[in-house]
């Protein structure tokens, strides 16, 4: 063998060596990271999940592409974008990923007591009026479960976003979704202060609304939201007119409260005003019924124990 060849062999060596220490060095939890980091859109995000800085995380990215020796993120002060390495490195870890999480899951399900984390996304009057009070019940007969609400009135892919379980009207359940009913079908109610209604009247049909304060609210997408009735058969969608526009059913109803306007929001909100007097109730006898709220999860074979012993939890507390 000539001398050239030995230094071949030994420069080869030594690169083999040098990506094999490198190789040893990459960590699960850093792979875990750079995927949540690009599923959340960014560092910041991704960061508030997981509970840390922004800095841990860029650091733990930073410790990633120096064990692989190629940059996965381009990222500035304001933008972050995959490389090509990043995206093929992706394609591969996603169902890796997947794969250890059901393992864990099964692993989770020898477990006689439920732990872990429960994540639920759901619409704020849903968490309010449904949820909450459910999610309190059962993290005190389930004390090893930490459970994470999220309100959010857009509709997300529940599965991309890594939530165990979602809460939406009926008909707005994508069909592999496994849906559980939540309490009673629901209603809006018509409020207003009793001092507006002396002064302004009161509506007895939804067309006398036309000329009334009425508080409107506009959706996180930009929308306003319609109005609408129902009685004896006929139907009536009323496009709301007004000076105030809010986004929540809290600020709408402090508004009626205060004798701001017309408020419509969902009977759970306005009970406890109509019953004290702070509120009174029109066109009741034409408030349509709603569907009931829907705890909706991933048509999956495997689910968390915390997740099952929440959906047994649901089912004996709305059949009593």
């Amino acid at each position: 063998m000539t001398s050239r060849h030995c230094v071949d062999k030994t420069i080869k060596s030594e690169q083999a060596d040098l990506q094999e220490r490198s190789m040893a060095s990459v960590r699960l939890e850093h792979l875990e990271t750079f995927a949540m980091i690009v599923r959340c859109g960014g560092f910041r995000a991704a960061a508030a999940e997981r509970g840390v800085s922004s800095s841990v995380m860029s650091q733990t990215m930073a410790a990633l592409e120096q064990a692989l020796g190629i940059r996965l993120l381009n990222r500035t002060t304001r933008s972050m974008a995959v490389t090509e390495a990043g995206e093929r490195l992706l394609e591969r870890l996603r169902p890796a990923l997947d794969d250890i999480r059901l393992a864990l899951v099964e692993l989770d399900q020898l477990r006689e007591q439920p732990s872990g984390t429960l994540r639920i996304n759901a619409p704020g009057p849903a968490v309010d009026h449904v949820l909450c009070p459910l999610a309190f019940a059962f993290m005190a007969a389930h004390p090893d479960v930490r459970v994470e609400i999220v309100s959010d009135a857009a509709i997300v892919d529940i599965v991309e976003q890594g939530f165990d379980a979602g809460v939406r009207f009926g008909q707005q359940l994508a069909q592999d979704m496994i849906a559980v009913p939540l309490g009673r079908p629901l209603r809006y109610a018509i409020v207003a202060a009793p001092a507006y209604l002396q002064e302004r009247g009161q509506p007895r049909t939804p067309s006398d609304l036309i000329g009334h304060d009425c508080i409107r609210r506009r959706y996180p997408g930009g929308a306003l939201a319609t109005w609408a009735f129902e009685k004896d058969g006929e139907s009536v969608a009323f496009e709301p007119e007004g000076r105030l526009t809010l986004s929540s059913a809290h600020q709408e109803l402090q508004a009626a409260v205060a004798g701001q306007g017309v408020a419509h929001v969902f009977d759970d909100y306005a009970r406890a005003g109509i019953e004290n007097g702070t509120l009174v109730e029109v066109l009741a006898d034409w408030s349509p019924t709603l569907p009931s709220w829907y705890l909706y999860y991933p048509n999956k074979r495997h689910s968390s124990a915390a997740m099952r012993a929440f959906l047994e939890f649901v089912r004996q507390s709305t059949r009593q």
